[in-house]
């Protein structure tokens, strides 16, 4: 089966990896690293906090909230399975389980374990014989995870555990500050990619020997000859060897181009995000590009394919494109699809104008019939996708109690001038989505209201249905907007149909700011008063 580079798919990993890479011989990809949902009893996944009143603004990509339940009970029945006639990996797996669930029971970390578990299988499938798979988790779950591992890909292929350190503000005074996460590496085979990574501090033999290093540095034999050191010997010998006769003057002993360089151990002190940073996103549980640059050189080459099953904001499938390899990107949430694809625009710019990077994404709408079954399974997932048709930004979580939104679904933030002319400054624009066909003018008389507390604009109507004449007539008599910055006027409240906005049709509105733009800013409590003046306060 043929699969295309540089695909988002939209959807639960293990139905995708199920459907869209059915099992082969030869498996598909040469690394994954998986950053799930820690089992941590957090809530991870709080993209945004709006400055707009009255509002929590609180988006979850997921919740981290794999609880013991049916489908987590349907699952352990499914790994348990019949031993008879089962591979040695499969009992392995049955007795693991049985094991777990006398230890652990039956809770949140038995679910999450179960969860984990049936989708490493199906990871093990589409790796390739040679290739490598990195599990990222925390303390929490580590452990846990390493006996899964092992049954899973075989103790013999457990290669090493690493360290990724890090420094983060704690004002713990019951126990060791924990600023941590371990990442499990493992084959599939003892055949397998490898490239020794090397930082920018020198070698203890560098140092040694470094008045004796020539400027091209290589140390030579006219020099080590005079040395009595025993750490030279294993080089001497190893050269003697290779060129296959006594040393001469000019021979090189030690080419020190790498070797002058130390290799770094299984303990990586790499500096966590901050907000002030470049690359910052604002997704709670983005990782810093060097750690998955260290990851995918030493793991993988040019050309070779790589997967994300839990890509959330994408910084594995942005470092595999900076280097030149193939991937893919799997997400159970539009909004992260949505923010990677984005994000690539953003970071490509020039390969996005000239058509060199083309973003396939699998499983959103392509079309009304998709539009709709998607209204139909998940009303939020449905909002989050409308929003970004037009570039606004979610606002609503499915897990906030009914009207916490405060009657907002997404904002629209744009750009306009001070009333001094001095600066730009950001403004915002409520939109409300609705995909149910009982819509009625009440609903745009609602919108007017909310946009009149919130001090905005104006405000945007989305529906899945056709609204009726009294809904146009009343977002028609709202009037306009004068912006500046373009010194046109907008309608203060606009009325667009998915299917218009399928069909290529925009609403009038000013230029956006782009979205990467907003998700960096959307970290932040904008409170936007009568008076125009604008406070940005630390999350």
């Amino acid at each position: 089966m043929k699969i295309n580079n540089r695909t988002l798919f939209f959807g639960d990993n293990l139905k995708i990896l199920r459907e869209k890479f059915p099992s082969n011989d030869e498996g598909y990809f040469d690394l994954i690293y998986l950053d799930p949902p820690f089992n941590s009893k957090k809530d991870y996944n709080i993209l945004f906090k709006e400055g707009l009143q009255n509002s929590p603004a609180q988006v979850h990509a997921f919740e981290d909230s794999w609880h013991w339940g049916e489908e987590s009970q349907n699952v352990f029945e499914e790994l348990i399975g019949v031993k008879e006639s089962q591979s040695e990996t499969s009992v392995k797996i049955i007795d693991l389980m049985l094991g777990l669930e006398k230890i652990i029971g039956h809770n949140d970390m038995m679910a999450y374990l179960t969860m984990m578990t049936i989708r490493l299988i199906e990871l093990r499938c589409v790796l390739k014989d040679t290739g490598t798979i990195y599990l990222h988790c925390d303390p929490t779950a580590s452990h846990y995870l390493k006996i899964v591992m092992d049954a899973i890909f075989g103790e013999e292929n457990f290669k090493d555990e690493l360290i990724w350190h890090y420094t983060k503000m704690n004002n713990t005074t019951k126990g060791w500050i924990q600023n941590h996460d371990v990442i499990l590496f493992y084959t599939k085979s003892s055949d397998y990619i490898f490239n020794v990574q090397y930082s920018e501090e020198e070698s203890a033999l560098y140092s040694r020997l470094f008045k004796l290093i020539d400027k091209d540095n290589k140390l030579r034999w006219y020099k080590a000859k005079s040395i009595k050191q025993q750490l030279l010997d294993s080089y001497i010998s190893s050269a003697k060897k290779r060129i296959g006769r006594d040393l001469v003057d000019d021979d090189v002993i030690i080419d020190f181009e790498n070797k002058g360089k130390k290799k770094f151990d299984n303990v990586w002190y790499i500096p966590i995000i901050k907000g002030n940073s470049k690359e910052f996103l604002g997704y709670p549980t983005q990782k810093p590009e060097a750690l998955l640059e260290r990851i995918i050189q030493a793991s993988s080459n040019k050309g070779d394919w790589i997967l994300d099953p839990f890509c959330g904001c994408g910084t594995t499938i942005s470092v595999a494109e900076k280097y030149g390899r193939n991937w893919i990107g799997i997400d159970v949430t539009s909004l992260a699809v949505n923010i990677i694809k984005h994000r690539l625009e953003n970071e490509q710019i020039e390969k996005y104008r000239t058509g060199q990077l083309k973003i396939i994404v699998d499983g959103l709408p392509c079309d009304m019939h998709g539009v709709h079954s998607l209204a139909e399974k998940d009303k939020f997932e449905f909002q989050y996708w409308a929003l970004d048709l037009i570039g606004a930004m979610p606002l609503k979580s499915k897990y906030n109690k009914k009207g916490a939104d405060g009657g907002i679904d997404g904002i629209y933030t744009y750009q306009d001038k001070t009333e001094k002319d001095v600066e730009n400054i950001n403004k915002r624009m409520i939109v409300s989505v609705k995909g149910g066909k009982n819509i009625s003018v009440r609903d745009i008389r609602d919108l007017k209201g909310v946009i009149e507390r919130e001090h905005v604009e104006g405000g945007i109507f989305l529906t899945l249905y056709e609204p009726t004449r009294p809904m146009r007539t009343e977002a028609a008599l709202s009037g306009h907007f004068k912006n500046t910055l373009y010194n046109k006027e907008y309608p203060k409240l606009q009325i667009i149909t998915i299917a218009e906005l399928m069909d290529g049709k925009q609403p009038d509105l000013p230029s956006g700011v782009h979205p990467i733009t907003y998700y960096k800013e959307a970290t932040k409590i904008v409170k936007l008063d009568s008076s125009k003046q604008k406070k940005l306060i630390d999350e």
